[in-house]
């Protein structure tokens, strides 16, 4: 696929790329994955001072009006520096949803002090028993004075246990399982009626189980109509994660590479056995296809809901495939090395195999494509 950077989209990969380089060696990523809040506060704002944080917002906010390319190229950067800041969750997830959503005057509190660094957010949009499932919803939201109450629980809040706010998906009309009588409320973290249960998972990031008893919300925008918004977002949180995938396989592939040109076997390079090159050969177009997809996902944001659903599908299971190869094979390449935590491959590997597990899985996404086999990609 024929896709060059524009020169504000080139700058802004530049400006990336020189960030997580110089600012975010493995040494120095570890040392935030193993703090209390399992990330840097410091390099949030960084983020903030450099523009990255407005990247989909107007430029009335103070953003950069940017959308799934720009978003990919940051994502991508992302990746290669396995980066541990709640940018999805808050930037691409919870951000993005507020901008469709708000209230101009919502707009003008949250997304300003996002793209300054002043708040961090949480998308509270899946429950235990969904799975995969953006629209099975019981979490329910009633009126309460001049504001709403919400009950009920959400699953896998992404670092929703440091977030300052929640987005919370609840139900204000409407059976668990149906598309209509979605909600979208902003909720205080800390308010009463919210509790959160933190923990790391397995590629060192952070994520929440949160119960709502009676908790008070804002509603964004009007009942029921926050389907359409978080499935834009939804599909934002796919080009990123994909996008981040392709970022962290090519650093994978380069350690691989690396590391078989200098151990030696028999006396000489393993990299020099025909067997290893093939891999690595096999590994490198997995990569440039997962690449490939993530362009084409990240250009079809804009199209017909039926259309973007079938080719985020299309990438983001590609993404899971091509993905656990390069991290399953970069492991065999490298031995036992490859499996140690003080071998920055392993949290690579890790994070490439998690990828796959947020916002749906392959297994999921190919039943998703295959309901959307019959979309006409033309009538887009």
């Amino acid at each position: 696929m024929d896709f060059k950077l524009s020169d504000e989209q080139r700058m802004l990969e530049e400006t990336v790329g020189r960030l997580v380089r110089d600012g975010y060696p493995f040494d120095v990523r570890e040392k935030a994955r193993t703090s209390e809040l399992g990330y840097s506060t410091e390099m949030w704002q960084q983020f903030a001072e450099l523009g990255l944080l407005g990247v989909p917002f107007a430029e009335d906010f103070g953003g950069f009006n940017g959308g799934g390319p720009e978003l990919m190229v940051v994502a991508e950067g992302f990746g290669r520096g396995l980066v541990l800041e709640p940018y999805l969750a808050t930037v691409v997830l919870s951000g993005t949803l507020i901008d469709s959503l708000g209230s101009d005057s919502q707009k003008e509190e949250l997304i300003s002090a996002i793209v300054g660094g002043e708040v961090r957010l949480a998308l509270a949009a899946y429950e235990p028993e969904g799975r995969y499932d953006h629209t099975h919803v019981a979490t329910s939201a009633e009126k309460s004075g001049d504001g709403y109450v919400i009950n009920g629980s959400k699953a896998v809040v992404l670092h929703g246990d440091s977030a300052d706010k929640l987005v919370v998906i609840a139900r204000t009309a409407g059976s668990t399982n149906d598309r209509n009588g979605l909600s979208a409320f902003v909720v205080d973290a800390s308010a009463d009626g919210v509790s959160r249960r933190g923990y790391e998972t397995i590629d060192g990031l952070h994520a929440a189980e949160i119960t709502f008893n009676k908790a008070p919300a804002e509603l964004l925008g009007e009942e029921g109509s926050a389907i359409d918004a978080l499935e834009k977002s939804l599909a934002l949180g796919i080009v990123a994660l994909c996008a981040e995938a392709t970022g962290a396989m090519e650093v994978a592939c380069d350690h691989t590479l690396n590391y078989i040109k200098e151990r030696q076997q028999f006396g000489v390079p393993i990299g020099k056995f025909q067997a290893l090159q093939h891999r690595m050969v096999e590994m490198r177009m997995e990569l440039e296809k997962a690449r490939s997809m993530t362009i084409l996902a990240a250009c079809s944001l804009e199209l017909s809901a039926p259309v973007r659903a079938k080719r985020l599908a299309a990438a983001k299971a590609l993404i899971g495939k091509s993905g656990r190869k390069v991290a399953e094979e970069a492991i065999q390449l490298h031995g036992g090395m490859g499996m140690m935590e003080e071998t920055a491959l392993s949290h690579y590997a890790k994070r490439i195999v998690m990828i796959d597990h947020q916002l749906g899985d392959l297994g999921y996404h190919m039943q998703q494509l295959e309901s959307l086999l019959d979309v006409d990609e033309d009538a887009a």
